[in-house]
């Protein structure tokens, strides 16, 4: 999908349990595992390399999540010029 500013945007969406709106602001931070007793094992590495990687390429990630609905992340990144 292109957006109205010329970037391309990656939907993935999932009808998981949700996040919950307290953990939200905190889920692209290193280390940042929210409840740990639903999450099982992780470093609380993976959304934060992510975002570091959508970043370096001018792009950015965005969340959207309802709990008992599940989430979307977006990945929106610069169109390419050629």
């Amino acid at each position: 999908m292109t957006t109205a500013e010329g970037d391309v945007a990656i939907s993935v969406r999932d009808t998981g349990a949700g996040i919950a709106p307290y953990v939200l602001p905190h889920i692209f931070e290193r280390f940042y595992r929210g409840q740990v007793s639903r999450s099982g094992i992780g470093t609380g590495l993976g959304l934060s390399i992510a975002k570091e990687l959508v970043e370096a390429q001018d792009g950015r990630i965005t969340v959207a999540s309802q709990v008992g609905q599940g989430s979307v992340f977006t990945v929106t990144l610069p169109q390419a010029m050629g």
